[in-house]
């Protein structure tokens, strides 16, 4: 059984991976500016300001991975490279494994390039995208004493399209998982699997993948 802690639990993929965790028997603690409405049975709920990390006590001690699931909206749409940049900071030389979850506008559509942001791309997404990118640049930039990974979601990823839980995705690498028609998916339930099956498996180290189905 591992501890984790995801920032941002009560958004739309925070929630899913907290989820996953707790069917699993993990120790998970849920950190989020406001109280859930529908809380996840099984996880430790904290509020706190995720923008001062030195407010949230000792919530991290002991982490075996954090996991960041913020998304630049609202209030937070300028904050969230500032709070990676901390979270960087405090588990630089610790055995804490940091996850971030990315666009999928920094995927790759090619191996080599370019990115998905880079073609025709929905300029209502392009600041969430570049949110991506530059996150992905933060963690790149890091010496080997943070163990991080960062992972890219499918195109269509969010609480328009829900979908379900199979259990199953793939996995590209940096390239972003297309089926045979040329469509990128997948459900939150199953991003939340591929997190949490980093978390446990420890397959990517100091670097970022794509799931989809």
């Amino acid at each position: 059984m591992s501890r984790i802690v995801v920032i941002g639990g009560t958004g739309y993929a925070g929630r899913h991976i907290v989820q996953e965790a707790v069917n699993r028997g993990h120790e998970v603690v849920s950190v989020s500016r406001s109280v859930p409405s529908d809380p996840v049975q099984g996880a430790t709920d904290v509020r706190g300001n995720v923008r001062d990390l030195a407010s949230l006590g000792d919530v991290f001690d002991g982490a075996d991975a954090v996991v960041s699931a913020l998304s630049p909206r609202g209030d937070m749409e300028d904050a969230v490279l500032g709070v990676l940049t901390e979270l960087i900071a405090t588990f630089r030389g610790t055995p804490t494994r940091l996850g971030v979850v990315g666009g999928a506008g920094g995927s790759l559509v090619a191996p080599g390039g370019p990115r998905l942001i880079d073609g025709d791309f929905p300029e209502e997404y392009k600041h969430e995208a570049q949110v991506g990118v530059d996150s992905l640049a933060l963690l790149q930039e890091t010496d080997g004493s943070l163990d991080w990974f960062l992972v890219h979601p499918a195109e269509v990823f969010g609480p328009w399209a829900e979908g379900e839980r199979t259990g199953a995705y793939r996995d590209g690498g940096d390239v972003i998982v297309r089926d045979s028609e040329g469509n990128s998916f997948i459900s939150g339930a199953d991003f939340a699997v591929a997190v949490v099956d980093e978390i446990e498996q420890g397959n990517h180290h100091r670097e970022r993948f794509t799931v989809g189905y």
